[in-house]
């Protein structure tokens, strides 16, 4: 097996919380939008989801365009009729968002640290510009990075690019993430290593499937396992 010779870590939900404050900010609108529709009829959960997915490609990921789909949402579920106030309530969730603390998760800078003893590692995250750089300079990791990229969407093209410019072939990258879609099935399609550390809670847009069994993937509970994982594969012994 090729030697490893860079490691990338998502951000959200792998290195410190983010969902929760999503499913936060969802939770409440829903209290909103009661106010107008019967939420048992209206299904306003997957008409916003349906909405945040139609909206991407126009305002990206993260809290903004989370913000803007609301809006957009709660106009129509109402039939137009929510009021300035309420409107005015959907965007101070989205703020709320913007400005939550940034909570790691345990083991996280331990993890990073020690794999960074042995490899080059690079922070690879995607969303709203302004919000993902506050974060990343409040989690107190970045000295621990030698690149820190925030791209719009992490798919093959945007992988490949990536590895272009850091002069990496795929076989020698491996990529730590919570996300299946996002962080481990577009780095193992391009023949690169997946490590899958899973949070409790996963955004709807984010889930997918991959081989367990797949010889380049693995699963491990925390992040203080995922130097232990690259140590195995780097000796030869599948995960």
């Amino acid at each position: 097996m090729p030697t490893i010779r860079m490691v990338g870590f998502d951000a959200d939900d792998t290195l410190w919380h983010s969902e929760t404050y999503f499913q936060a900010a969802h939770a409440e609108f829903e209290r909103i939008v009661g106010r107008y529709v019967d939420l048992a009829d209206a299904g306003v959960h997957e008409r916003l989801l349906a909405t945040e997915r139609e909206n991407i490609r126009l305002f990206g990921y993260g809290a903004k365009g989370m913000t803007l789909s609301m809006i957009e949402t709660a106009i129509a579920l109402s039939g137009e009729r929510i009021s300035a106030a309420d409107l005015h309530r959907i965007v101070a969730l989205g703020k709320s968002i913007l400005q939550h603390p940034v909570e790691l998760l345990p083991g996280v800078r331990e993890a990073v640290a020690a794999v960074a003893a042995t490899h080059r590692v690079v922070l690879i995250t995607k969303g709203d510009l302004f919000h993902q750089e506050r974060k990343v300079a409040a989690s107190g990791l970045s000295d621990l990075f030698q690149r820190i990229e925030i791209v719009s969407e992490k798919d093959e093209a945007s992988y490949a690019r990536l590895l272009r410019e850091f002069e990496v072939e795929a076989g020698g990258f491996a990529m730590v993430g919570n996300s299946l879609k996002s962080d481990i099935a577009p780095v193992l399609a391009l023949g690169g290593w997946g490590i899958h550390v899973p949070y409790p809670l996963v955004w709807a847009l984010e889930r997918a499937e991959v081989d367990p069994a797949h010889p380049r993937f693995a699963s491990v509970e925390h992040a203080s396992a995922v130097p232990a994982v690259l140590a195995r594969w780097e000796e030869g012994v599948a995960a």
